[in-house]
């Protein structure tokens, strides 16, 4: 199966050489991957210049956008443009983080997902992080049928059915509820374990901590939702603050009447698949 990567960069220099190296490792190979350079001040730009040197499979794009590491719209933003450089002959698509490494045999497995089940649009494995004694530990806040933002892929059909990623905080829960939406399947493989060289969030703007609570609105959750999602992200990422700032952010855009990201329809099925999985949790 033929699969296109995308790797958005800001000030990535510390960790972009393992990654590339991780994907040019794969025993089965991309047909193209491009990093698109956002705004970075570091060296990104000349590691991109030396790969880009010695292996064409590898394409650098420069472009400018805001300094700060916003997650969601800074991310997808520079997703879309490496976008608009590829042509639709691909089978798989990814979007991948400047700060991972992967197992040899990832996308050979990946592809072998997408080959084995029909209904399949989006598949991953799962994120482990180094502990300070040196362990790599398995970090996966969420439930286990979801695919981490950082290693993300997708069949072509899936990801033109919900219409690419939503330019927002929350665009990799989005992506997977639109994906069922449309009927298709969310895979993870737990033998793929990928490590991820930076912990989830550190380098994220102050700014960013209201954005999950008005993700949660921009997809219709309503406040009881919203109220037991973020309660159980509070607890189980141990940071009871991030509970009072989604709601926060929650109640800051339903007053502002923040645009929704999904349809009418599309927010009634949500609804109605969060409350089917909380239900199915409490019997």
């Amino acid at each position: 199966m033929k699969y296109y990567i995308i790797i958005p960069a800001h000030n990535e220099e510390a960790f972009l050489e393992l990654t590339l190296q991780s994907v040019l490792n794969q025993t089965l190979l991309p047909q193209k991957v491009i990093v698109v350079n956002d705004n970075s001040t570091d060296m990104t730009e000349s590691i991109l210049d030396e790969f880009e040197r010695v292996n064409p499979l590898v394409c650098k794009v420069s472009i400018t956008s805001s300094a700060l590491h916003m997650p969601g719209s800074k991310v997808v933003n520079a997703f879309n443009h490496g976008l608009s450089l590829l042509d639709s002959g691909y089978d798989i698509l990814v979007k991948l983080d400047a700060d991972i490494i992967l197992p040899e045999d990832y996308f050979e497995k990946i592809a072998h997902i997408f080959k084995t089940y029909e209904k399949v649009g989006i598949a991953g494995g799962f994120a482990y992080e180094q502990e300070p004694d040196g362990e790599w530990k398995l970090n996966h806040p969420m439930d286990n049928d979801h695919v981490r933002g950082a290693f993300k892929a997708y069949s072509k059909i899936c990801f033109e059915a919900i219409g690419g990623l939503k330019q927002a905080m929350g665009w990799d829960t989005m992506d997977e509820l639109l994906a069922r939406y449309h009927g298709f399947d969310i895979v993870t493989d737990p033998s793929l374990k990928v490590r991820h060289l930076r912990p989830i969030g550190q380098a994220y703007n102050k700014k960013a901590k209201l954005l999950q609570g008005k993700a949660m609105y921009t997809m219709r959750y309503g406040f009881w939702i919203t109220f037991i999602a973020s309660l159980k992200m509070a607890l189980k990422q141990q940071k009871p603050a991030a509970f009072l700032h989604n709601l926060k952010g929650y109640l800051n855009a339903r007053r502002e009447n923040t645009a929704f990201q999904v349809s009418q329809d599309e927010g009634l099925f949500i609804r109605r698949l969060r409350w089917k999985n909380i239900k199915s949790r409490l019997f």
